[in-house]
């Protein structure tokens, strides 16, 4: 089967993270997003998947080759401007002319069962179904009404204030017909939620929803970032952690070295060629990256450090995020930073 990451953004909500790293690359406890979206789809059949591309592509592209390590087979299509969710597809509709085929977000974090959501949409005979999930706030994302039969009657993106009906919300995962592609222009910036939905109500199409209560965050900003974070050290996604879990909670990669006198809390998770120093301290809901140190009374608390970077002696970090590569001073407190390299990338491309 296959199906499409849309993976050509550019991340603007989770600046200045995605200033050197595209969205789908940007690590969840030490992987790449997108990578874990990669296994769902393969764990579901979805094994012959397009991704498209734009800001910082060649990062994905080299990352992910040709997706044979995941049992994938990776097409790739590079855009030289945005054209918008649908509009990307509408320029990959040669992949997808003659079978039925899934969408999905490259920022997504879930473990949503694909099959049921596929037969879902099979037994609805719809041309559009949309994985639906409950949220608090319905003002970031598309929302539904359904009717007994599971048909969406209504359809409004991004509501405000006392417009807003309903806190079932569009996750951005769907199953379309190929016959979707006619309701599609050539060569438009196009979207899901504000052309191509109200179109399929207008024109009485069947546009089906299906409801999940399964793990479902698109992270697309710092606060849900850091709660994926969370979730995933807690065991709230059912997706894999590829470190050995060394005592409940808390996970380690190989050739991670810590001193006797360093304190290492719970759930923490620690990636590959790690150096933990003497009397620092690594406490609850932290996630520290390949090759990097925590040096000498140094404390990193509900943080997330990327890869190669270095929390310098007597330094306390506490709900930061590191970017790749960073050293952060010491003697310094630092309470809900961001630290990132100040290079970055002007062009679409890296």
């Amino acid at each position: 089967m296959r199906a499409m990451i849309l993976a050509a953004g550019v991340g603007s909500r989770l600046d200045p993270l995605t200033r050197n790293v595209p969205k789908p690359l940007v690590p969840i406890v030490n992987r790449p997003v997108m990578e874990y979206l990669i296994e769902l789809l393969v764990r579901h059949g979805f094994t012959e998947i397009m991704v498209n591309l734009h800001y910082l592509g060649d990062q994905i592209a080299a990352y992910f080759g040709d997706g044979s390590r995941w049992g994938a087979r990776i097409h790739w299509a590079y855009e030289d401007q945005l054209w918008g969710d649908a509009g990307s597809l509408k320029r990959a509709e040669d992949f997808f002319k003659d079978e039925t085929f899934l969408v999905i977000g490259g920022d997504d974090l879930t473990d949503m069962d694909l099959s049921r959501l596929l037969k879902t949409h099979r037994e609805k005979k719809a041309l559009a179904t949309i994985a639906l999930s409950i949220v608090d706030d319905p003002s970031e994302y598309g929302i539904v009404l359904m009717n007994e039969e599971g048909r969406i009657t209504r359809f409004l993106e991004k509501p405000k204030g006392e417009v807003i009906f309903s806190n079932t919300a569009n996750t951005g995962v769907y199953v379309f017909e190929p016959a979707i592609f006619e309701l599609i222009p050539h060569d438009v910036f196009y979207l899901f939620g504000k052309q191509v939905f109200p179109m399929l109500l207008e024109q009485k199409l069947p546009l089906f929803g299906h409801l999940t209560a399964a793990y479902w965050r698109d992270v697309g900003n710092l606060k849900v970032y850091q709660q994926t974070h969370r979730d995933m050290l807690e065991g709230r996604v059912k997706a894999r952690i590829a470190l050995q879990e060394v005592r409940k909670f808390v996970w380690m990669g190989e050739n991670v070295e810590i001193d006797p006198t360093a304190e290492i809390g719970y759930p923490v998770a620690i990636g590959n060629n790690v150096q933990i120093l003497a009397g620092a301290r690594v406490l609850e809901h932290t996630v520290i990256g390949n090759n990097c140190a925590v040096e000498e009374g140094a404390t990193v608390q509900e943080s997330i450090l990327w890869d190669g970077s270095v929390v310098m002696r007597n330094t306390h970090l506490e709900r930061c995020v590191v970017g790749r590569n960073c050293r952060v001073k010491t003697n310094a407190a630092i309470f809900d930073g961001i630290i990132v390299n100040p290079q970055r990338h002007e062009n679409g491309q890296s």
